[in-house]
């Protein structure tokens, strides 16, 4: 099989299982318990926070979760914000962010659009033009789950805090964490991660939190996370991520030279096809590679590639049974290629082999399948 959709989940590596099989039958232990065992776990868990922060390069807090999709919950409903103030988000955020926003609209608070361009990147210009005093909290995502488009949160967040002093700024980093190179500015208040997009279980994620900034409990019982978020922490899936999110980092730029070469390849070998429109470019992610056919719907290609053990994606996994055209939109994908979005996206164990074969059967089944179409 050739897997190309691993911006939607990834294979839970070596090291990353036998960590979580460790604390799931050796270590097992309570981390609010106050003998000898609970307290490792717990200092075990303190470990992992600081290497999470050490792959930011930032200095702060982390809150563990059961994903990223709660991260970002977090974030939009555990800070404090001005009653009927201004929410700032872009047109192209995952859904977790867009229903968290759409959420505190109902509420009284007005939210605003920052445009994108085609590949999915924040237009800056226009972002800044947004901004204003009744800006209380902006989210910006750091590498799109759609195209891979990069933004540049530092930058992004400092014009925020020029323009509104009193505003927070939050990024979601699902698709960027141990996949790019992170350093969190210290204009960045929150950012959001998620354990299985880079070979940990299902199940765990985490919410960076700037120092200075306060969080209400969203979920609230035994106080553990420091009364910001209650369970008893997941500490297999916590430490199995911290493993992951480790080895990620250290391989880090290793990775990206052997993904980039084949994002470029297959960029390069899609682009010959005259009814395709690419939607990445090349200055985005290399782990993700997004364009759109102009005569038949993503859905065709993905279950015809399927039939020859090729996966890929139409999109964002959270959002593929909606059928949703608003991130196709916000991109400005119309008329005949707005239901013909295909996602190929990658991971370190991605081979210039397997783009290779992608190509091959992918040039044979399009051409197949086009005979049928007008």
């Amino acid at each position: 099989m050739i897997y190309f959709d691993n911006a939607a989940t990834t294979k839970v590596i070596k090291e990353a299982l036998e960590t979580a099989n460790y604390y799931f039958t050796e270590k097992y232990f309570n981390p609010s318990a106050l003998y000898h065992g609970g307290l490792e776990v717990k200092n075990d868990l303190n470990g992992a926070r600081r290497t999470l922060l050490n792959g930011l390069g930032a200095e702060g807090k982390i809150y563990f979760t059961s994903g990223g999709t709660e991260a970002d919950n977090l974030a939009f409903f555990g800070t404090k914000k001005r009653k009927n103030s201004t929410i700032i988000i872009s047109a192209g955020e995952h859904a977790a962010v867009y229903q968290s926003a759409l959420s505190l609209k109902n509420q009284g608070f007005e939210v605003k659009f920052a445009p994108v361009d085609g590949s999915g990147k924040v237009i800056e210009d226009q972002f800044e033009k947004l901004l204003d005093d009744k800006v209380s909290l902006v989210s910006i995502m750091h590498v799109s789950n759609e195209s891979g488009a990069v933004n540049d949160i530092n930058k992004l967040a400092e014009t925020t805090k020029r323009i509104c002093p009193g505003a927070l700024f939050h990024s979601d980093g699902v698709q960027a964490g141990g996949k790019i190179p992170v350093r969190l500015g210290r204009f960045i208040d929150l950012y959001s991660l998620s354990a299985h997009k880079i070979g940990a279980p299902k199940g765990t994620g985490a919410l960076y939190v700037a120092k200075g900034i306060y969080l209400t409990p969203v979920v609230v019982g035994g106080g553990q996370e420091e009364g910001v978020r209650s369970s008893t922490e997941n500490t297999p899936g916590i430490m199995a991520y911290a493993k992951a999110f480790s080895l990620a980092n250290a391989a880090l730029r290793e990775n990206l030279k052997k993904v980039t070469e084949i994002r470029d390849y297959l960029f390069d070998k899609i682009s010959e096809f005259d009814d395709i429109k690419m939607i990445s470019d090349k200055t985005c992610s290399p782990y993700i590679l997004c364009f759109a056919s102009g005569s038949l719907r993503g859905e065709v290609l993905q279950h015809a590639l399927e039939r020859k053990d090729i996966i890929v994606g139409t999109g964002s996994a959270c959002s593929s049974n909606k059928a949703t055209r608003r991130v196709p939109e916000a991109l400005g994908l119309n008329g005949k290629y707005i239901d013909g979005v295909v996602r190929l996206s990658f991971s370190a164990f991605s081979t210039m082999e397997e783009a290779r074969s992608f190509i091959e059967t992918f040039t044979e089944i399009y051409k197949e399948l086009k005979k049928y179409v007008g």
